[in-house]
């Protein structure tokens, strides 16, 4: 992979696809419809997934795109692959809240190694370049001029008093007894895949996810997290959380900052 021309591909169809987000959350309405497994979709993350599918397709014409909305994708398998969630956080969309992302990121070997994670509504993005370390870049987010970017990086925590995120729309007794077992210093939420930004950018130390996600769902911000020198491991073995399994969907697992101390489950 050319991972110069991955980074530029990555960052501009990321925006591309949240000014085709943006377009669709500012309207005055937007149809809401459920998929199969009862799970919301609307128009803005359908149109996302057409143009992002377009725009890799065409770049790299012969790497396996895998991508949530299209359910073709998730029989097919790669040692290296490109994964999408179009539009994660769709509950948050609907709700208006903001905390929504495009998320595109590069498998391999079974670990995502680069990826993008875009929140247009924030107006923040994060991305890893092509050496691999991870940035956010502010400003005005301009398509084809890059902006000022500055590196991430995790925390260096005190297990003393840590600062853990968790879900807002999936939080459950479960994951409030695993975070029972650590000092706690604050807590804090977020949508979509910006948890993994928190602990991308240090102003979060752990967050762990007992529930269900796929890897689109987790790929860019697992990237992210990685290029900011951060780890994902299992739920339970703390092992390094893997890529490419069958139906794509993953365990639980914790991401955190290297100085936490994990606890078992």
């Amino acid at each position: 992979m050319d991972y110069g021309k991955l980074e530029t591909v990555m960052r501009r169809t990321a925006l591309m696809a949240g000014a085709k987000i943006m377009e669709i959350y500012e309207a005055d309405d937007f149809d809401v419809r459920a998929k199969s497994d009862d799970s919301p979709v609307t128009a803005a993350d359908e149109a996302a997934d057409a143009l992002i599918s377009a725009e890799l397709a065409a770049a790299f014409p012969d790497v396996l795109i895998v991508t949530e909305e299209q359910a073709d994708s998730h029989a097919e398998s790669a040692r290296n692959f490109l994964i999408v969630d179009p539009l994660d956080g769709t509950k948050e969309f609907i709700k208006r809240r903001g905390e929504f992302t495009v998320n595109i990121a590069w498998v391999e070997d079974g670990q995502p190694v680069r990826g993008v994670v875009y929140a247009p509504a924030k107006g923040r993005l994060f991305y890893t370049r092509a050496d691999g370390s991870s940035v956010e870049e502010t400003g005005d987010l301009v398509l084809d001029t890059v902006g000022t970017v500055a590196p991430i990086g995790v925390s260096a925590p005190d297990n003393g008093a840590l600062m853990v995120v968790a879900s807002k729309s999936h939080r459950d007794q479960a994951t409030d007894d695993y975070i029972a077992k650590y000092a706690v210093k604050d807590m804090t939420s977020a949508g979509s895949s910006l948890k993994f930004c928190l602990i991308a950018t240090g102003e979060a130390d752990l967050y762990p996810r007992l529930g269900r996600t796929m890897e689109w769902d987790t790929a860019a911000g697992h990237a992210v997290v990685t290029g900011a020198g951060g780890q994902v491991v299992r739920f339970d073995d703390h092992t390094p959380l893997d890529y490419g399994k069958p139906g794509y969907e993953n365990p639980f697992f914790i991401v955190h900052a290297p100085g936490v101390e994990l606890k078992a489950g």
